[in-house]
């Protein structure tokens, strides 16, 4: 997928990823949050837990996980680090960082703590 339709797949894979954590009790913090690092797609508040959401979608679930590379790893780490900088406890923030994957039929696998 590419352009306006790439864009419109993705942003309504976000809104299907986003009322999954809400019906899960999660409040939404940011949506395509921008930072000097990069954009984190969403951001949202379990308690006092920061989660930062990166969505990926494809034909298949496993075909979304292969689009989480090295260097976009790098940028979402630099971009939440800039985040956490304006929380109250700075980096020391608790926080993890999830992968939501949806396939072609909109089902939605979560994958907490993707980069441990």
């Amino acid at each position: 997928m590419s352009g306006a339709i790439g864009h419109h797949a993705g942003a309504a894979a976000e809104e299907i990823v986003e009322r999954h954590y809400e019906a899960l009790g999660f409040a939404l913090a940011h949506r395509r949050w921008r930072g000097k690092g990069g954009e984190i797609d969403l951001i949202l508040r379990d308690g006092d837990t920061v989660v930062f959401v990166e969505v990926k979608l494809a034909r298949s679930h496993a075909k979304a996980a292969e689009k989480v590379q090295g260097p976009q790893i790098a940028r979402l780490f630099d971009a939440a680090e800039e985040f956490l900088g304006g929380e109250l406890a700075g980096t020391l923030t608790e926080a993890r960082f999830d992968v939501a994957l949806v396939d072609a039929r909109g089902v939605v696998e979560i994958r907490e703590n993707a980069f441990l």
